[in-house]
């Protein structure tokens, strides 16, 4: 069975533990730093030196991308055509994925050098749009205000909104029942008041 690399483990690297694992990472590593680097026989006698050399010098041009990509407009928006501008950038966005993997690349080498162990990670099955059960309302707080100016202006009632003009509608029907009762009464006052009338006419 083949020994495990964890994602982003260099292609042209034999796995940590092989018999050729030092020796192709040394190779590799020097590859990913200026030619210079290998007049220096030290860093060829302790491969986990020139590791640490390349970690410098890759995130450096991690940090060297990014800012040239901030700056890009400044710099040569007055000298180049639009065309020409929207070009460079995507080389900087291109260059910077590459620079960002190789830095990886170049830290999980020397970390195996040092004597670490990769193990696979179980990786987590939910869904990617599960996050731990959270509501729309804590992923956007924009929609958390909207949702709470809402209920401030309906007097803070949470239930649904179909269920308000139901319930309305019921109050209303019994403001109308209690303003209908006063006319009832009054009209058999009225007709007791002529049945009165009526048997006194006949006395």
């Amino acid at each position: 069975m083949s020994a495990y690399v964890p994602p982003g483990w260099p292609s042209g690297v034999h796995p940590p533990g092989t018999e050729d694992f030092e020796r192709t990472a040394q190779a590799w590593l020097l590859d990913t730093v200026p030619p210079d680097y290998r007049l220096h026989g030290v860093l060829r006698r302790y491969p986990l030196a020139l590791a640490a050399m390349a970690i410098h010098h890759t995130r450096a041009c991690v940090t060297g991308a990014r800012e040239g990509y901030r700056t890009a407009r400044t710099e040569l928006g007055a000298a180049l055509p639009p065309h020409a501008l929207d070009a460079v950038l995507a080389a900087y966005r291109a260059e910077g994925r590459r620079l960002v993997a190789t830095a990886h690349a170049v830290e999980l080498v020397a970390r195996a050098l040092r004597g670490e162990v990769f193990t696979p990670q179980l990786q987590d099955d939910s869904p990617p749009d599960d996050q731990s059960g959270a509501s729309d309302e804590t992923a956007d707080p924009e929609s958390a205000d909207e949702l709470s100016a809402r209920r401030n202006a309906s007097g803070g009632t949470d239930g649904p909104p179909a269920e308000r003009p139901a319930r309305d509608g019921a109050a209303k029907a019994r403001k109308a029942s209690a303003a209908q009762r006063p006319a009832r009464s009054g009209g058999a006052a009225r007709r007791k008041a002529r049945s009165s009338d009526k048997q006194a006419a006949a006395g």
